[in-house]
């Protein structure tokens, strides 16, 4: 019995080991929830999904596979070969014997090399085609999302699933996926070999795959929780910054620096903990393997050393040198597939994790879409009409309340009102950027969930008070990369007289425009948003405070150009200085939801109710302004 001794030390020690792993899974079982264990997607659904977007590559997948195979040749023969060199040394052998296995143990680890290196070429660039699919499908079904949508979603959140997460999921079709079916067919394929040269020292070996098996149970466990919260700690400080970031002068203005550092300091203190939780996760998993690794490797040495050296014969079969030579290199070669297991499965957690935030993302159902029997707009005159319209962002609290109205093709309507009182809501209704809850919008007599959004939109052209320049040229914003030449650009820009201003850029049209056109003033601005509309032609046109916030020169030039406007198409109008809307055909007055008052601006006059009531107001601080 003294003499199994070590044998018996070994079993021990794992023995003990996986008890202490084992009582720590039964005391975190029940607690799943609280740990952070929830997952609303299995794993089997994330690869079948993930795998739907490989499925137009499967040939590429079919020639690695296929290449793979030579390149495993080497793990499995060259154990082989450094066995049956040992073997004729160990008797009187010619040099020519040794040179000629030599070479084909040289020719073998070549053709590994090689086929390995077609292997990585082909995945990395099916990888990236796969990747590239995938983040289009985000960005695109990102853009399929209603307004109220958008704005209950972090724009730091939407930007890391589209960038840090498909990253993520590009190194599981690079890497990941076919190196554990190449791990997985080198496993199968030394397990062979052993059984072919000592069935014995096999089994030995095979004693400590239930130990592998339970360690990987168990510490998959552990990692899938580590990464969840590294994932969600990611998404909190992209969100964070995004925010604080744009918003950066505010904080300045309000010295509150040292607040937002504090702030962000709890969101990375959060995150390092999160990705040190991982790394410990990922240090106990690998020596673990690594143990079982050094554990058969002794027994081996145990065993094979003393049925050498006392001549025992273990179920009927002769340990050798070359025998012990041959396993030494075959159990580094069945544990060092399993060794990078940890790495991979580490990899594989990450990409699961992507692959849930994306989806996740992907599975929210737009709020708008279009109906099933929605019709293309080739033609729109620009009448519209509010039947009895009643909408609320939240259940309950109305913003419109049986809102009725006409108006006439070509006509310009304005919209005043108290701040809240819906004027801007209506005109987001227009386009669809909400659905309203009962009654009916028509345009040209057609109900517009009749339409399809595109084309619905197609005709309107909306300018609004905070204007969104993009980051390029004047030219890229007034065109919006559509197909149209500096002449029509210039010929719309001197139709809003944005001319004035742009002729004095020493780039003209080709002017850098800066994140958000922070480089031009807000006059400057609203005039490229004009000449961005005026362009695409639409039949109706929608101003959402133009004008506010502009001083008294640039004015005169938005003034002029919106008068050119009203004789393009029906101009819709939300503004409060009413000097600007006096020569409307008509003017809607709201409060609280409801149309009180309608009528042009001398009939409103007229009428000496909550118009008069505003006019004279304005016109009096305009009066004590000037002086």
């Amino acid at each position: 019995m003294n003499e199994y001794l070590p044998i018996l030390i070994v079993g021990a020690i794992l023995g003990v080991v996986s008890a202490v792993l084992i009582t720590v899974f039964a005391l975190i079982k029940d607690k799943k929830e609280s740990m952070g264990y929830e997952r609303n997607l299995k794993d089997g659904d994330l690869f079948k999904r993930l795998l739907r977007y490989a499925k137009p590559y499967w040939k590429s997948f079919l020639l690695v596979g296929i290449v793979m195979l030579f390149s495993i040749s080497y793990d499995i023969l060259s154990p082989l070969l450094i066995s049956n060199i040992e073997s004729i040394i160990k008797t009187d052998f010619q040099l020519a014997d040794v040179l000629w296995r030599v070479g084909v143990y040289a020719s073998i680890l070549i053709v590994s090399l090689v086929s390995t290196y077609i292997q990585a070429i082909v995945l990395q660039k099916t990888g990236q085609k796969i990747v590239s699919r995938l983040r289009e499908d985000v960005f695109a079904h990102i853009e399929s999302l209603s307004h109220a949508q958008l704005s209950q979603i972090p724009v730091g959140k939407l930007v890391t699933r589209a960038t840090y997460d498909t990253n993520a999921i590009s190194m599981m079709f690079t890497r990941l996926l076919v190196n554990l079916v190449k791990n997985a067919f080198i496993v199968v394929g030394v397990l062979v070999a052993m059984l072919c040269v000592n069935y014995m020292l096999t089994l030995m070996v095979l004693c400590f795959v239930p130990f592998i098996v339970l360690f990987t149970v168990i510490f998959r466990k552990f990692s899938r929780k580590s990464y969840r919260q590294v994932k969600n700690s990611t998404t909190d400080i992209n969100t964070f910054l995004s925010e604080n970031l744009s918003g950066m002068k505010i904080i300045q203005i309000f010295n509150r620096e040292q607040r937002k550092i504090d702030d962000f300091e709890v969101k990375n203190e959060k995150l390092y903990k999160a990705q040190r939780g991982q790394t410990l996760v990922f240090s106990i998993f690998r020596p673990l393997v690594y143990m079982l690794y050094i554990s058969s490797v002794l027994c081996l040495f145990f065993l094979g050393c003393k049925g050498y050296l006392d001549n025992i014969v273990f179920m009927g079969q002769t340990v050798t040198s070359e025998v012990i030579v041959a396993f030494y290199m075959f159990i580094s070669r069945f544990f060092n597939p399993i060794q990078s297991l940890a790495e991979q499965f580490h990899r594989l957690q990450s990409a699961l994790a992507s692959a849930e935030k994306i989806f996740t993302i992907m599975d929210v159902q737009p709020h708008v879409v279009d109906d099933a029997d929605a019709v293309e707009l080739d033609e729109v005159k620009g009448e519209i009409e509010f039947k009895n319209v009643w909408f609320a962002y939240n259940e309950g609290e109305w913003v419109l309340k049986d809102v009725s109205f006409h108006v006439n093709a070509k006509d310009t309507v304005a919209f005043v009102g108290s701040t809240g009182s819906g004027k801007t809501t209506i005109l987001s209704l227009l386009c669809r950027n909400y659905d309203i809850q009962k009654g009916e919008i028509l345009l040209d007599g057609i109900n517009i969930r009749r339409i399809k959004i595109a084309s619905l939109r197609k005709h309107f052209g909306q300018m609004l008070q905070d204007v969104f320049l993009f980051s390029g040229t004047i030219r890229s914003n007034i065109s919006l990369r559509d197909e149209f030449d500096d002449e029509q650009i210039m010929q719309a820009c001197r139709y809003v007289n944005a001319d004035t201003f742009i002729t004095k850029l020493t780039g003209g049209l080709d002017e850098e425009v800066r994140e958000r056109g922070n480089n031009f003033s807000a006059g400057q601005r609203q005039l490229l948003s004009f000449a961005r509309t005026i362009i695409h032609k639409p039949e109706v046109m929608i101003l959402d405070e133009a004008t506010a916030n502009i001083d008294t020169e640039t004015e005169i030039l938005i003034q002029d150009s919106l008068h050119k406007m009203m004789n393009v198409g029906t101009m819709l109008i939300v503004a409060h200085r009413l000097s600007t809307i006096q020569h409307a055909d008509k003017i809607f007055v709201l409060s609280n939801g409801e149309i009180i008052e309608q009528g042009n601006h001398h009939e409103l006059l007229s009428l000496k109710g909550r118009y008069f009531e505003l006019y004279n107001l304005q016109f009096t601080k305009e009066q004590i302004k000037a002086r």
